[in-house]
């Protein structure tokens, strides 16, 4: 009988030490949450500060782009000399097939239709204002 009490009080020890454990990684995470939250709180009103100022000042903003839009500009700001849509797809990391070249190609003419980029060339897309290089 005092093997069963001893092999209790053992797993009680175990627990009580897990629980512990487990407060404290909760304690750490509420005050991850807590900072998150505050950070989110301050961009939401920078954010609205500025869509308040830009109002005074009858400026429209941008409609905010797709996930996939993103992507594509991330891609064309990367290369210097422009790219052609099966480059944008491979530097997305889409496949090649005529398929999604023409998906992206679709993209990148509403890019220019908004005024984002530019086709210099038939099939080559760049930004309308490039980023100017950082001074060496």
């Amino acid at each position: 009988m005092r093997e069963l009490l001893d092999k209790v009080e053992s797993r009680q020890r175990l627990v009580r030490e897990t629980a512990e454990q487990l407060r404290e990684r909760i304690a750490r995470l509420t005050e991850q949450l807590n900072a998150a939250e505050d950070t989110l709180k301050r961009l939401e009103i920078t954010r609205e500060t500025i869509l308040e100022l830009a109002a005074e000042d009858g400026i429209q903003p941008p409609e905010p782009l797709p996930p996939g839009y993103r992507e594509v500009l991330a891609a064309i700001e990367e290369a210097k000399d422009g790219l052609r849509a099966k480059d944008v797809c491979q530097a997305i990391g889409l496949d090649t097939e005529p398929r999604h070249i023409e998906g992206t190609r679709a993209k990148l003419k509403r890019l220019v239709g908004r005024g984002i980029l530019t086709e210099p060339e038939p099939g080559l897309f760049t930004l309308t204002n490039p980023t100017p290089a950082a001074p060496s």
